[in-house]
């Protein structure tokens, strides 16, 4: 059984969908000559929404039809932080390598003169598990878990 079918590796595997999507959509953008407009990193947050999304109801799918309210956000953030440092990984990769985006963000950032490829990694890899957390939190709003009635 593959991580891509095992319904025990839910968290890996849209994780991982996670950042293929957040990273094809970094390339393209890059390619497009647009990997410096800051307002188009709103997008990722649906790409990682719609794996989050995704990836609680196929645990509720593979996990006769119910998840607890915990698990369910237990899950949602460790897709969505796998997601983000997988992506932070490449991130730090890219930058490493191309270093005319680093520097045009040393330049042109606010706090640009005090990030190298390592924070910049880590900047983005923090700020996906909160995104996810807050995602999560949201989504398990919406779609029907299982609460424990804990009488005091």
């Amino acid at each position: 059984m593959s991580i891509l079918t095992n319904p025990n590796r839910i968290p890996e595997n849209y994780g991982l969908r996670i950042a293929a999507g957040l990273i094809l959509f970094f390339l393209v953008m890059f390619a497009f000559g647009l990997a410096h407009v800051v307002e188009l990193r709103l997008l990722n947050l649906l790409i990682l929404t719609a794996g989050v999304y995704y990836g609680l109801k196929k645990f509720r799918a593979t996990h006769e039809a119910s998840i607890h309210y915990f698990r369910a956000l237990a899950t949602g953030v460790s897709i969505a932080a796998i997601g983000s440092a997988v992506f932070a990984f490449f991130l730090f990769l890219f930058l490493k390598f191309d270093t005319g985006l680093m520097e045009w963000i040393k330049e042109n950032e606010p706090m640009g003169r005090f990030l190298n490829p390592y924070m910049a990694a880590f900047i983005v890899a923090l700020e996906g598990v909160f995104s996810g957390l807050l995602v999560t939190f949201v989504l398990i709003n919406y779609i029907p878990t299982e609460v424990d009635n804990v009488t005091s």
